[in-house]
């Protein structure tokens, strides 16, 4: 029997992100984990391996794919196989920390309603910018996931290490899939993500920018089921 799937979502994104694959996947036990209760890497993992299957092949996207690999450095051996899908294996650069910290202010002093729509023209390829349609899905999730979630979120990402001395270590089959107009986690990215971990695989989604399973739907699904169903 194949191993249950646990999707981690990526920063605001809820169970929505990974929709058209629960579907195609449903011949299988599937979890999606909670990553909005804590401030920390760590303790967001720590957290969903408490609540994970045994053992089980792990998909995850963008800081979802921050805390798989806090997940691979802890419990390994419950990882049959896994998949990072639009990451970074990076810390957070000076820049990065500041955008963050501005939008934590924002969110704080002038309420949360602007930040989905500040982010969302980076989240999606080029194309997409005016797709009020993934426009509406993308902001609904932000909107589920909420200002004090947010919050934290954003906390656990400034703070987060640089899991490239690590990565070597990965023994699972891994895939890294990355859409080719992804602009907060670019191809090169991932490329340096495949390059450290032996035996991955990197998959690169044609037009498909950060949310590339909302995005692009039928073929990251495909690249996964193959992925998964392989011995």
């Amino acid at each position: 029997m194949s191993d249950p799937i646990l999707f981690v979502p990526g920063l605001l994104c809820t169970e929505a992100l990974y929709a058209p694959q629960i579907v195609a996947f449903a011949d299988r036990p599937i979890m999606v984990a909670n990553h909005r209760e804590h401030d920390s890497i760590k303790a967001i993992a720590a957290s969903i391996l408490e609540k994970a299957p045994e053992r089980f092949s792990l998909i995850a996207l963008s800081m979802g794919g921050y805390v798989a690999m806090e997940i691979m450095r802890e419990a390994p051996e419950r990882v049959g196989k896994l998949a990072l899908l639009d990451t970074n294996s990076r810390p957070d650069t000076p820049d990065q920390s500041e955008r963050r910290q501005f939008l934590i202010d924002l969110t704080r002093k002038k309420g949360f309603s602007k930040v989905p729509h500040l982010l969302y023209p980076g989240f999606v390829h080029e194309k997409r910018e005016e797709d009020e349609e993934l426009k509406a899905i993308v902001v609904e999730m932000a909107q589920e996931t909420g200002p004090e979630a947010f919050i934290r979120q954003q906390t656990a990402l400034i703070n987060r290490i640089d899991s490239r001395p690590r990565l070597g270590e990965i023994t699972c089959q891994t895939l890294v899939l990355v859409g080719d107009g992804d602009r907060l986690t670019p191809v090169e990215i991932s490329q340096e993500i495949h390059d450290h971990i032996p035996q991955s695989e990197l998959a690169v989604i044609q037009g498909s920018g950060h949310l590339s399973p909302l995005e692009a739907p039928e073929k990251v699904t495909a690249t996964l089921r193959d992925f998964l169903n392989r011995p």
